[in-house]
């Protein structure tokens, strides 16, 4: 009785009379509501709903505990037993449907043959319908999870028994299950595994071509991928599949320059690749040379691939095609390796499969040239772990690199030797050596530019009677359209319109507004205003452009064209005024608040107001402000040039206002005198005098820094004129200043203590305290330099005071480099030393250029050395050196070498 007891308790089925009694139905239903979670606590209210569902008697409780105490007496002595817990009750003991559990569970891990025995024996303890005589809700819900249950168990043991390769035993019964469950996948998979084994696999592909065709009919879907690569593998293995070795590879490029960098991280990929299929991605512009590196490596490591090489052109950028059909190539690359035509399946996901399978253990390259997108090449990617798949396109395939783990590598310009190398190649060393200006010119031109060097030199030798000389001036007077030809494919122009037409219309607009910006690149804000879109909307575009490999971001996150591409791009762009003002407003906004970040006190120009959508930048300190000079000044000289050639008067003026004060701050001579010209010329069309007065002055300034000194004082002495006239009585106290440091730098510190005696007295006229205060500080240093130390002392102090109290730090820093000066030549040398080095501390946070702190650190030398502190003299004075050089005066430089030696 016990066996029959706990088999009943597994698959809850009838009882025949004349065993066990269970009682009525009711009774019946709760042994197995309580069966199903055996060692586990039901609650008694979920126990009345299992037995009663919605019709629980009123006194449902009492009744539930009646039907367990009776069930108590049946199972009494067994090893089976009821036990009541807090809320509920549990039944203990073995039951046959948690064993078969356990077989299941173990036997899914096992070998074949010992899953076979295990899920036999799970198997075998079922018997009989789960639940029969039994009914209501719960009863069907738990009879319908069993019948999965046991259905579930029966697919595994055939599993089992496929590998096992038992399959000519169980065709007939999968069959008819087949034809029972025909949309079931798992069935339909084993019942093709069970008739390729049974030597039917031409049945079996038939089958699979029923089960299909009915998935689509009902469900609108194809077969899943397991059973898609399973058919793949019956195709790959049916007669007329040839074990073929293709090989490919179009002809090795020649000349090959260089890419060595690029060469052996091709070979570390491969290197690296730890049993799993390398994928390495080649991106760059058109024209750069992402082919001629693919097929140089490819044919190079030929032999690393016996089992062949699969070549493609995806046409995904060439003129007059369209990109290729993935379903296409994978007919082309099915034939190469030996499947005839009839076998090649229809469906381009069963093409997949069967390339995967036929290529799973083969050690194969694949070369997928000129990839449109990632989404073209994905389907021509092998399975398995041997092969080595090299991609090229002129978009970045982020889905490569992110979902399939391709190295990405990207494609720049060749190197100057590299470039020069290759010309050398085509044309001959001697030719090449016969015009070297021209040579030098033709490469600058090309910039590295592989398609450009290579039609430059098809140009030549096509002309052997052209002169290199002839063509650099043709390139300098046609551009791109000397590199323009009939062939598509020999045409620099047209390799990038391909790359053009693959833009959205917002990416073409973007593309040529950035090449009308002027400068050699440009950051994310100017961008911005620019384009007029937000900042989200700019990184989006810039973003897309850089992955069509027409944009480079560099390591400092700005953005910039190569020449030959800004070039096309210009041709492009439609004018549009608007932008331009944006980009303007953008700029000079932002330069204001610069200047005034660093330099607080300077007098501002009225930028006039933002174009709507422009958001100019913000300086927290004058670090930041000085930064963000340091990336954008070569793009706000190449707007002052344009303005310029524009006759923009108003803005040639307002940048030279504004930039000059950081130009002269770095130290940049030639460009602060080329830059004052220009603001010369501007003022000659504006109507206020004091700017015209500036500009002279700012000009004189620019001059003395140069060392031209005579040009120098005539430009201070118009603008002393000038202040006269018009009653300028600031801009005259200006202009003496300026005036004294060129009677200074002529070696005149009686008539420079002259000038600068004038100036106190002008700017004490103005009542301008700052402007007196800078005014008594170069008193105070001409005094000095002339013996007047008490004089000097005096008006430095006054100076300073003045300084503190406006909190003016170059000021401060200045006059306390005075009054250290001062304290040397009095003898007080450690006083001397304090005040440079607060003077040094002060210009370097102010970002003060590096000969300005090389005068301060030359004067720290002298008291050190004066009180025989020779170590720190010599630090202070080849620091001053290494400054004067980096300013590139030399004499000076000079100067200090002496001063080290002479310590000894």
């Amino acid at each position: 009785m016990r066996g029959r007891l706990i088999s009943v308790l597994c698959v809850l089925g009838e009882v025949s009379a004349g065993e066990t009694d269970l009682g009525p139905p009711k009774q019946r239903c709760l042994l197995a509501a309580l069966a199903v979670d055996a060692g586990q606590v039901v609650p008694v209210d979920r126990l009345l709903d299992r037995v009663w569902g919605d019709d629980v008697p009123r006194r449902g409780r009492e009744t539930l505990h009646s039907h367990v105490s009776r069930l108590r007496q049946v199972l009494a002595g067994g090893e089976v037993s009821i036990a009541h817990r807090a809320g509920g009750y549990v039944l203990t003991g073995p039951v046959d449907l948690h064993r078969s559990r356990e077989l299941g569970a173990a036997g899914r891990t096992e070998s074949p043959a010992e899953a076979v025995r295990l899920l036999t024996e799970a198997l075998a303890l079922w018997r009989g319908e789960p639940l029969a005589g039994l009914s209501g809700g719960w009863a069907e819900e738990v009879r319908d999870r069993l019948d999965r249950e046991r259905l579930a168990l029966t697919h595994d043991l055939v599993d089992a028994r496929l590998g096992l390769g038992h399959g000519a035993q169980l065709v007939a019964e999968l069959a008819a299950r087949a034809a029972e469950l025909p949309l079931d996948e798992r069935v339909a998979g084993q019942y093709l595994r069970a008739l390729h084994q049974a030597g039917r696999t031409a049945d079996a592909l038939e089958h699979y071509r029923r089960v299909r065709a009915s998935l689509v009919a009902e469900l609108g879907a194809d077969p899943g991928a397991a059973l898609q690569e399973l058919h793949a593998q019956l195709l790959a293995g049916a007669p007329g599949t040839a074990r073929a070795v293709p090989r490919q590879l179009p002809a090795a490029p020649t000349p090959f320059v260089g890419r060595r960098e690029e060469l052996d991280r091709l070979d570390a990929a491969v290197a690296g690749s730890n049993g799993t299929v390398v994928i390495s991605a080649i991106a760059g512009a058109g024209g750069i040379g992402k082919t001629w590196l693919a097929l140089h490596w490819a044919h190079e490591r030929a032999a690393s691939f016996p089992d062949g090489q699969l070549f493609v052109d995806l046409l995904g950028f060439t003129p007059d095609n369209a990109p290729l059909d993935p379903a296409a190539v994978l007919r082309g690359f099915l034939d190469a390796l030996g499947v005839v035509a009839e076998q090649i399946p229809a469906e381009p996901h069963a093409r997949e499969a069967l390339f995967r399978s036929l290529v799973a253990d083969r050690r194969m390259l694949v070369l997928l040239d000129n990839a449109a997108t990632a989404e073209q090449a994905v389907p021509l990617l092998p399975g398995g772990h041997t092969c080595t798949v090299l991609v090229t396109s002129r978009r970045v395939m982020t889905t490569l690199i992110a979902r399939h783990g391709a190295r990405h590598l990207d494609l720049t310009v060749l190197g100057d030797a590299d470039a020069r190398t290759l010309l050398e190649l085509r044309l001959g060393a001697s030719r090449l050596a016969a015009e070297p200006d021209a040579v030098s010119s033709l490469l600058d031109w090309c910039r590295g530019f592989p398609l450009a060097l290579g039609l430059l030199a098809g140009r030549a030798l096509t002309n052997p009677g052209l002169s290199l000389t002839l063509l650099a001036a043709e390139l300098r007077e046609s551009g791109l359209d000397a590199l323009d030809d009939n062939d598509p494919l020999a045409s620099l122009p047209a390799v990038l319109a391909t790359s053009h037409r693959a833009l959205t219309t917002e990416q073409q607009r973007v593309f040529g507004l950035l090449a009308l910006a002027p400068g050699p690149d440009i950051s994310l804000p100017a961008a911005a205003g620019l384009t007029g879109l937000s900042a989200a909307a700019t990184t989006r575009v810039l973003r897309e452009l850089q992955t069509a490999s027409l944009l480079f971001q560099d390591a400092r996150g700005r953005y910039a064209m190569h020449d030959l591409i800004r070039g096309y791009a210009v041709t492009t762009a439609f004018p549009d005024e608007t932008a331009s003002q944006r980009l303007t407003d953008y700029y000079l906004h932002t330069l204001c608040a610069a200047t005034l970040a660093f330099n607080p006190y300077q007098s501002m120009v009225d930028p006039g107001p933002l174009s709507e959508g422009v958001l100019p930048g913000s300086f927290a300190d004058s670090a930041a402000a000085l930064r963000w000079l340091d990336a954008e000044y070569a793009c706000l000289s190449a707007l002052l040039r344009q303005a310029v050639q524009e006759e923009r008067h108003e803005l040639v003026w307002q940048l030279v206002w504004t930039v000059h004060l950081y130009v002269h701050r770095r130290g940049h001579h030639q460009e602060d005198l080329d830059i004052w010209r220009m603001g010369i010329e501007a003022t000659r069309h504006l109507p206020t005098v004091e700017d015209r007065v500036r500009a002279h002055r700012f000009l004189g300034r620019a001059h003395v820094r140069v060392g031209m000194l005579d040009e120098a004082a005539r430009d201070l002495e118009h603008a002393i004129a000038l202040t006269l006239e018009h009653g300028l009585i600031r801009q005259q106290a200006y202009a003496l200043i300026d005036l004294a440091w060129v009677w200074e730098r002529r070696g005149d510190d009686h008539q420079a203590l002259h000038h600068a005696r004038q100036a106190v007295a002008v700017a004490r006229e103005g009542d301008d305290e700052q402007l007196v205060a800078s005014a008594l500080n170069l008193v105070g240093w001409h005094a000095a330099r002339v013996g007047e130390y008490d004089v000097a002392r005096s008006h430095c102090e006054e100076a300073l005071q003045v300084h503190v109290a406006h909190d003016y730090r170059t000021g401060i820093a200045t006059t306390l480099d005075s009054l250290g000066y001062v304290d040397h030549l009095t003898g007080r040398h450690r006083e001397a030393i304090t005040r440079h080095r607060q003077s040094i501390t002060m210009l370097r946070e102010l970002g003060f250029a590096a000969e300005v702190l090389a005068e301060v650190l030359e004067h720290l030398g002298r008291p050190h050395a004066a009180l025989g502190e020779q170590e720190q003299a010599r630090v202070a004075w080849s620091e001053a050196r290494q400054l004067y050089l980096q300013a590139d005066r030399i004499a000076d430089a000079e100067r200090m070498r002496e001063l080290i030696e002479h310590l000894g």
